[in-house]
């Protein structure tokens, strides 16, 4: 059955690899592997990876300490048996297959091992970033149900008190000492055997992560993933990134977050990569470019906020070896993608997924990118947009058909549901992402459903107004949201971050609100804006309009994320024509 089962799983990676630039042929012919038992980190990295002459000896692992000038480099045959061993410690220690263990570690080789070491021991792992409030940290472990913690030393006072005795406690060492002794050394794992014996076969359906979402728009939701949904559903997210073996594949992204399971983990492993990362204890774009030189990154993703950090240098002067060049977490702006594109002859390519999911739209390799698209259905995932009643639409909710075309990458569902998936009725499972698809497939984001509102009867995306703010010289971050007015319901507010250098003033203001006037339909004008010296996010970096909102609406005005605001009636120079009648959506909406 475990051959059967690896086979499967290898028949459909090789067959995207095959297909990596032809998504037609990927799309039309792409089957989930069977949903057998399958092990990931015994019968796919073990069993294939660590134990072909071809890729055993390959580094899988390099990670590069940009402040200490020092590389580790650990081959998936390290892996292998450095898993293994922590395995059977972490059996010694009494944890068992459906136990809970909160992983707090940043980009340390015990991060992998113990994912790996994790799988194979069939323990759950709820990973959490190291960025995390005692207060958060103590939701996660009672809400997550942990019965252990492992943890880098730095992180160990933010455990104690949060747990009751009975919470196994394991020390990473780097450098600090745990305060008492109910903290097990995590080093003693590798003076145990190096074979290691599963206690059974591992269902597809088995339990395997608990991740938490980001919250933007709500508490965080605890996301159950299983033993199929993030190994085996990645394969879409390989195909996406256009991985190939032995690329070096360099993904900008913080442990605790699901976007480190994909790029950081399950998709270049799927292919066989290699999974670079560059620590910095303060992110500098000039470091982590000379970095990428000298490692010889091919494959490359990083979030918007890092694009945007990385267009402020000069690109023309680094020679890369990139092949292919990605964005994720909120859709990259056209600005962005051009002077990359003018830079290296790469163009950024967006993916779209959620915690709840794997990678499930995007712009695949060698294929045509429509600028602001985020791309059409990747194989294996069958999309279809429906408004608020379930009717097809062209703008809507996205939404994942199920039945026969449940994909692999899906949820389990959420754990405040006992694991069943919510936000479905049996036949969809609704997103909760609002998108426009046009007459070619592609997918446009409009915004989170949420976030999308109305003002004078229109739908206004936060997003493309954004996108228009941050082209605007000045601008390096903003946010949109809908603030109360008596006639149109509500109108745009811009909270802007302005570029180094820049100061807030009146000239600005009103260059900016000039240069968004000229680029918006009179509808979507942004009729006040107020310069910040900070947006608020959630850890993972997301910007929380919902916390702007409240702002407005309670009438908070010395938070520390207030700051100098400007109304367009402060503006005579825009010679607006307030007494204009207002048009409704119905009367005249062209897109």
């Amino acid at each position: 059955m475990r051959q059967l089962s690896t086979e499967s799983f290898k028949q459909a990676r090789d067959f995207l690899l095959q297909y990596r630039e032809d998504y037609q042929a990927a799309k039309a012919g792409f089957v989930w592997p069977e949903a057998l038992p399958f092990n990931w980190a015994l019968d796919w990295f073990d069993a294939e990876l660590a134990a072909n002459p071809q890729s055993r000896n390959q580094t899988a692992l390099w990670i590069v300490d940009s402040a200490t000038q020092t590389d580790i480099k650990l081959s998936f045959a390290d892996l292998s048996i450095r898993s293994s061993r922590l395995a059977n410690y972490l059996r010694g220690l009494g944890l068992k297959r459906g136990d809970h263990l909160l992983v707090l570690l940043g980009n340390v080789p015990a991060l992998w091992e113990v994912m790996l070491a994790a799988m194979k021991l069939g323990i759950i792992v709820i990973p959490a970033t190291t960025l995390l409030t005692p207060d958060e940290l103590s939701d996660r472990l009672e809400r997550g149900h942990a019965c252990a913690i492992l943890a880098t030393g730095e992180q160990l006072l933010k455990c104690e008190g949060l747990a009751g005795a009975d919470v196994l406690r394991i020390q990473v060492p780097n450098g600090h000492a745990a305060e008492n002794s109910n903290w097990h050394d995590y080093n003693e794992a590798f003076s145990q055997p190096t074979e290691f014996q599963p206690d059974g076969e591992t269902q597809p359906h088995d339990p395997m992560l608990l991740y938490f979402t980001s919250g933007t728009t709500a508490k965080p939701k605890l996301v159950r993933h299983s033993h199929r949904s993030y190994p085996v559903g990645s394969l879409s997210t390989m195909y996406w990134v256009g991985l190939q073996p032995a690329d070096i594949h360099l993904n900008v992204s913080s442990p605790g977050w699901a976007k480190h399971a994909w790029s950081s983990l399950f998709a270049p492993w799927n292919a066989g990569a290699t999974v670079l990362v560059v620590n910095q204890s303060a992110f500098s774009a000039k470091v982590l470019l000379a970095e990428m030189q000298r490692c010889a990154v091919t494959t490359m993703c990083a979030p918007p906020t890092v694009w945007r950090m990385l267009i402020q240098e000069d690109l023309k002067t680094c020679k890369m070896s990139l092949r292919e060049v990605v964005g994720a977490g909120e859709p990259l702006n056209p600005e962005i993608i051009d002077q990359v594109r003018e830079a290296w002859g790469l163009t950024i390519r967006d993916g779209y997924g959620q915690t709840e999911t794997t990678a499930q739209v995007a712009n695949s390799p060698a294929q045509n990118v429509k600028s602001g698209a985020m791309g059409r259905p990747l194989p294996g995932y069958e999309v279809v947009i429906l408004d608020a009643d379930g009717h097809a639409a062209q703008e809507g909710e996205v939404c994942l058909l199920l039945d026969d075309k449940h994909p692999a990458g899906l949820m389990q569902g959420y754990q405040e549901t006992d694991g069943r998936l919510s936000g479905t009725d049996g036949r969809v499972y609704r997103t909760g992402d609002v998108a426009y698809q046009d007459a070619d497939g592609y997918l446009h984001f409009v915004g989170r459903s949420d976030d999308v509102f109305k003002s004078s009867d229109y739908r206004i995306s936060p997003f493309e107004l954004e996108s228009v703010l941050l082209e605007h010289d000045a601008v390096t971050e903003a946010a949109v949201i809908p603030v109360d007015d008596p006639i149109r319901l509500s109108v745009p507010k811009a909270y802007i971050l302005l570029r180094a250098g820049e100061e807030p003033s009146r000239a600005l203001a009103l260059s900016v609100l000039q240069y968004t006037n000229e680029r918006l339909a009179p509808f979507k004008r942004i009729r006040s804006l107020e310069f910040v010296r900070e947006l608020p996010k959630t850890i993972s970096g997301k910007i929380r309009r919902v916390q702007l909102r409240r702002f407005e609406r309670e009438g908070i005005e010395d938070d520390v994320f207030r700051g100098i605001a400007f109304d367009e009636g402060e503006f005579p120079e825009l010679n607006i024509g307030r007494n204009r009648p207002v048009q409704s959506e119905g009367e005249n909406h062209v897109r």
